[in-house]
């Protein structure tokens, strides 16, 4: 008899952002979709306002909800510490950025992760994923630039009313945000990089000029 080979599951990445969610909302949310580890992409993992979201205190929450937490922020956060990664505006840049080694070292946890079978959900503090680096550096290289999130598998945002909204119709939204029209000089794909630019050109950690 002839055996069929083994189906690997689809591959899911999840993030979340806490903005003003009490921290019980915010548990039922990564409960509802089965997540078991919140990596937490923050540069500076605190919060100014809501100190429930301090590193220390988000893990122990987690923690007691049987949920994993990891720090990623050296990694994949925003506020790169190489001046090489920044222009002369002093604004941080993501296709800079995610040329780094660590950038790429932070990329392999997450496949560490996902091998040894581990549901996560990427977390930071905005409200929408579309202003936040989440979708824009770490969602957006895994969609273009990596061979993980290729055939079935997704990745999906949750939203600050707990639905989901993929890394597709979030870019497809960014042309909306950025008022970007029918341009016949330019495809679709050059319209939606367009898109992207701007966006991150609007959003993208600027470092004070000292």
């Amino acid at each position: 008899m002839k055996l069929e080979p083994i189906k690997k599951q689809p591959l899911t990445l999840y993030t979340i952002g806490y903005a003003t969610k009490p921290i019980d909302v915010f548990i039922e949310q990564l409960k509802k979709y089965s997540i078991d580890v919140v990596a937490d992409i923050r540069s500076v993992p605190y919060s100014k306002v809501f100190h429930v979201y301090h590193k220390e205190s988000i893990a122990a929450h987690l923690r007691s909800n049987h949920i994993r937490y990891v720090y990623l922020g050296e990694e994949l956060g925003p506020r790169s510490k190489d001046d090489a990664h920044y222009d002369e505006t002093h604004q941080v840049q993501f296709d800079r950025l995610m040329t780094s080694t660590l950038f790429h070292n932070g990329i392999d946890r997450l496949c560490s992760g996902f091998e040894k079978g581990f549901s996560i959900a990427l977390m930071c503090a905005e409200k929408d994923p579309a202003i936040c680096h989440r979708s824009l550096l770490v969602g957006y290289f895994l969609q273009h630039f990596s061979s993980i999130f290729e055939s079935n598998n997704k990745i999906l945002h949750i939203k600050h009313d707990g639905s989901l909204e993929s890394q597709e119709h979030l870019e497809e939204r960014l042309s909306d945000i950025n008022d970007i029209k029918v341009d016949l000089f330019m495809s679709e794909e050059e319209q939606a990089k367009h898109a992207y630019r701007l966006q991150c050109e609007k959003t993208s950690y600027r470092k004070e000029e000292s």
